[in-house]
C-alpha cells in the first residue's frame, strides 16, 4: 500500500531535482521549467497531506489548484520576459544577460 511517506519522498525528490536545475543551469527556459517542477512537488505534498490527514476536506486540492493558476501565470510572464530579452540581447543565457548595460 502506498502511504503518506511515499508521496513525500516523491515530492522531495522532484523538489530537489528542480532546485538543482534552477541553481545549476544557465538557460533561462530550463530554469523556468525547474521552477515549475518545484511547484508541482509542492502540489504533490499538499494533496498528500490533505488526503491522509483530513480525507473528508478538500483543502489540499484547493490549494494545489491555486498553485497551478499561479504557476500558469508565472510561466506566461516569464516566457514573455525571456522573449523580450532574447529579442534585445540575442541570448537567453542568464549569465550573459545584464539588463543594466546597453
Amino acid at each position: 500500500m502506498v502511504g503518506l511517506g511515499h508521496y513525500l519522498v516523491l515530492a522531495t525528490l522532484l523538489f530537489s531535482i528542480g532546485l538543482y536545475g534552477a541553481l545549476a543551469k544557465r538557460n533561462a527556459i530550463v530554469v523556468l521549467m525547474c521552477i515549475e517542477l518545484m511547484l508541482n512537488a509542492a502540489n504533490i505534498a499538499l494533496v498528500a497531506f490533505s488526503r491522509y490527514i483530513v480525507p473528508l476536506l478538500l483543502t489540499g486540492q484547493v490549494f494545489a489548484l491555486f498553485v497551478m493558476v499561479v504557476a500558469a501565470a508565472e510561466a506566461a510572464v516569464g516566457l514573455a520576459i525571456i522573449i523580450s530579452i532574447y529579442r534585445s540581447r540575442s541570448t537567453i543565457d542568464i549569465t550573459k544577460v545584464d539588463l543594466m548595460k546597453w
